[in-house]
């Protein structure tokens, strides 16, 4: 049987009792899978930068990642880039991230069956944990940004949890659609406020290098994120 998937934006209210699955490809989840591949333990999610420094202010061993509108603030030790942490020293290192989008759509889940973080990186890995653990759960999947790249890679694991053989071309041309999107907004900002995301693309566009799901467990004020090979 066919489980019903439900698509919707960041301010939607989800009921629960259903597998949430929160979408940011540009930039936080496929961040997240890098710093993963790198050889990253734990990350711990925060709904803001500010709880996010509060969490290392009580963790100060955990490296501290993500953005304020889209830059790297000035107390964090690298910046929601995909590139930036590919080249960090990671291995055995648990990290606590906040951004705008992504880590605060996981906190707006109080209540799920299961919540996972996914991006075009981990698409196919994530369906087949769904497949494997919650078969007979109704889904949901969180699109936290506006631009197209978050609605193609829902769209894209929509089509992988029903069974049918959506094209990687569509979804990586999602993400290009996206992120000339969010060049067009960048480049009406001062030259201070703008976000180059040139090198990351090549890792947001690479679809499935990534052999796991990002499973999460809801704490009091941020989410634990795990990788759970699949």
């Amino acid at each position: 049987m066919i489980r019903a998937v439900s698509i919707v934006g960041m301010d939607a209210e989800t009921p629960p009792g259903r597998v949430v699955v929160v979408i940011d490809v540009i930039r936080a989840f496929t961040t997240a899978a890098v710093a993963f591949e790198r050889g990253v333990t734990e990350i711990a999610c925060a709904p803001s930068v500010e709880v996010g420094r509060a969490l290392h202010r009580l963790l100060p061993d955990r490296l501290l990642v993500g953005e304020t509108n889209g830059l790297k603030p000035v107390d964090f030790n690298v910046g929601n880039s995909p590139f930036e942490m590919s080249a960090a020293r990671l291995d055995g290192q648990r990290l606590i991230q906040a951004t705008s989008n992504g880590t605060l759509g996981l906190a707006r889940c109080p209540d799920p069956t299961a919540l996972l973080a996914v991006s075009a990186r981990n698409v196919g890995a994530t369906a087949r944990w769904i497949a494997s653990n919650h078969a007979e759960t109704p889904r949901t999947l969180i699109c936290t940004g506006r631009t197209a790249e978050d609605w193609a890679c829902a769209t894209y694991l929509s089509g992988l949890l029903n069974g049918s053989a959506p094209r990687r071309a569509d979804l990586i041309a999602g993400i290009m659609s996206g992120a000339a999107e969010h060049a067009r907004c960048y480049a009406q900002l001062p030259a201070s406020e703008r976000v180059d995301l040139s090198n990351d693309l090549r890792f947001c566009c690479d679809v499935d290098r990534a052999e796991f799901a990002m499973v999460g467990d809801v704490r009091k004020d941020h989410v634990v994120l795990a990788k759970v090979p699949c």
